[in-house]
């Protein structure tokens, strides 16, 4: 229902995609994961606790597999507004319907919203209903477990190639975020 109040007033031949939105901090902290070695050796994993942080931004279309990201020194109401600004411009006549979580900065009155975005929240407390938290488990899991980062430049690197890899592959994208319950809703919303 709230899916057909959100684009009751759009033109009958406007596409209309669905969008998960969700940040995530990377930095210098290290993330230690289980790793394979040879039999009889002990795997050697460095550690840090530098607090040296960046932010990745990301929107998701599991139905397509389409990514649009950013990457950012931090998450406020005005890195918000440039987030939304880019993703508009990016879905290319569309209207995206995007749901995100209940951070304070994406309902904030100095949110720029643009026409062709409708912003809808996720109940409290269930990251299990976003499918863009997948996305971080992938970078976390492929490109940043056991590493230790000389600088936040090395990280932002790693990140930029991380996500800029991920946003070629539309299919891996989908197999990580095209949830069943996804398919269903996509199915019997038309």
């Amino acid at each position: 229902m709230i899916i057909k109040e959100a684009t009751a007033k759009l033109p009958a031949t406007t596409p209309v995609k669905l969008l998960f939105e969700d940040e995530a901090r990377f930095g210098r902290l290290s993330d230690q994961r289980s790793c394979w070695a040879p039999m009889g050796e002990r795997p050697i994993v460095g550690k840090q606790l530098i607090r040296e942080f960046i932010y990745a931004i990301a929107a998701v279309c599991p139905h397509d597999g389409n990514l649009v990201s950013l990457i950012m020194p931090w998450c406020d109401t005005e890195i918000m507004s440039i987030f939304l600004t880019h993703t508009s411009l990016e879905l290319k006549g569309a209207h995206g319907l995007m749901f995100l979580d209940g951070a304070k900065w994406h309902s904030a009155e100095r949110l720029r919203v643009p026409p062709n975005i409708t912003l809808l929240l996720l109940p409290p407390y269930s990251p299990e209903l976003n499918p863009a938290e997948h996305i971080w488990d992938h970078l976390r899991e492929n490109y940043f477990g056991n590493e230790v980062f000389d600088s936040l430049d090395r990280v932002e690197d790693t990140l930029c190639s991380a996500l800029h890899d991920l946003g070629k592959d539309n299919k891996l994208v989908s197999s990580l975020t095209y949830f069943d319950w996804l398919k269903t809703l996509i199915l019997t919303s038309n």
